[in-house]
């Protein structure tokens, strides 16, 4: 799967129109605000339906604008030709993909698999544990609808029990903690198996890249690590009532769960450093590929912003080779920036990038 062309309608900076993208890699060179992350986003917001920048999708029209639409035609894996079409008008958001309606965005996410190496990634290292949190639902809902699903609907039950313990509607409770007990549990599973099978992944691959014997793994510590059952965790939520009640909130549950990027037995942010952080920050993202070749057999889109500079010329080389096999890649440089040999597959496409306009193409 890859895109071909791209079109873009007040997109940030970007100058409207159309940029052909027909190749399996795409290197963005220029200078920081002229527009490469702005294209990475107009892709990625094609492909979820949601940024990597930001959560309010009005932030994405360009300044003055209430607007924006962005148009993709890819070829899919056996070579039929496709147009995805995202627009935002009016505070609403709407999909076409050839021209039929997308109702839900789960039918959106499964469509173009797309990961994105950015430089905030560094939160799923030493960031608040949301942070991690979402790196492993998003790792997890790439290739699994039915986690999608349990995930979806837990959090809408969760703001229901909130909201009745708010109002001291506590007659309510015992069938909000049957709901939250059925899909928690099941997302708890999940969770404790996908982090099993990622470790067998990500610590061999830090090592690989980072020419160290440290052993950097994920450890997952569920906030009801003493339920293995729903029954189990009906009868805590309903010995806990009274703590929840205090703090107007529910105070357990899936979304307190920690991910803990660790080594020598403790949190690797304790004793890192920023090298350190930010290279297992861009492995995770790297294992996060190769879990889902694994899992699905299928490639993704990748979408990798200015994070190459923050390596070495030797770990960049590492970095490079040990990525999983890609549909299709999108690289942004700086003008001066060395390019490495790992790069630069005959066919590929350069672009001079300034002031939001794209010069250049096929290589």
């Amino acid at each position: 799967m890859r895109f071909v062309r791209l079109w873009t309608s007040n997109v940030r900076n970007l100058e409207s129109g159309w940029i052909d993208l027909d190749a399996q890699q795409v290197f963005l060179v220029g200078s920081n605000g002229q527009g490469k992350t702005n294209l990475l986003e107009s892709i990625y917001t094609l492909c979820y339906g949601s940024s990597f920048r930001t959560t309010l999708l009005k932030e994405i029209a360009r300044h003055g604008e209430r607007s924006f639409k962005v148009v993709g035609i890819y070829v899919d894996d056996d070579g039929l030709e496709h147009t995805l079409d995202l627009e935002f008008k009016d505070g609403k958001r709407s999909v076409s993909l050839d021209g039929k309606l997308v109702k839900d965005r789960k039918d959106l996410i499964y469509n173009i698999p797309c990961i994105v190496f950015s430089h905030d990634d560094i939160a799923f290292v030493r960031g608040e544990p949301e942070a991690r949190r979402y790196f492993f639902d998003q790792t997890m809902s790439m290739y699994n609808p039915l986690f999608f699903d349990d995930l979806r609907r837990y959090r809408a039950v969760l703001r229901q029990r909130n909201l009745a313990i708010k109002e001291e509607r506590h007659s309510l409770l015992p069938i909000y903690d049957q709901q939250l007990a059925h899909y928690g549990i099941a997302i708890q599973s999940e969770r404790t198996r996908t982090v099993a099978r990622f470790n067998e992944i990500f610590p061999a691959l830090y090592r690989a890249i980072s020419q160290s014997d440290l052993s950097v793994e994920v450890t997952y510590a569920p906030s009801w690590s003493a339920c293995a059952s729903e029954a189990e965790v009906i009868e805590y939520l309903s010995g806990h009532r009274e703590r929840d009640r205090i703090m107007a909130t529910t105070t357990s549950g899936v979304h307190r769960d920690r991910f803990i990027v660790s080594a020598k037995g403790q949190s690797f942010a304790q004793f890192g450093s920023t090298g350190q952080l930010r290279l297992a920050s861009l492995v995770l993202r790297s294992a996060q590929m190769a879990f889902y070749e694994q899992m699905t057999g299928k490639k993704p889109l990748l979408l990798v912003d200015d994070v190459l500079l923050e390596l070495d010329h030797a770990k960049r080389e590492r970095f490079l080779a040990h990525l999983t096999p890609y549909s299709q890649a999108f690289f942004t440089f700086l003008p001066d920036e060395h390019y490495t040999s790992a790069l630069g597959q005959e066919g590929a496409m350069l672009y001079t990038v300034t002031d939001g306009r794209f010069t250049g193409g096929q290589g």
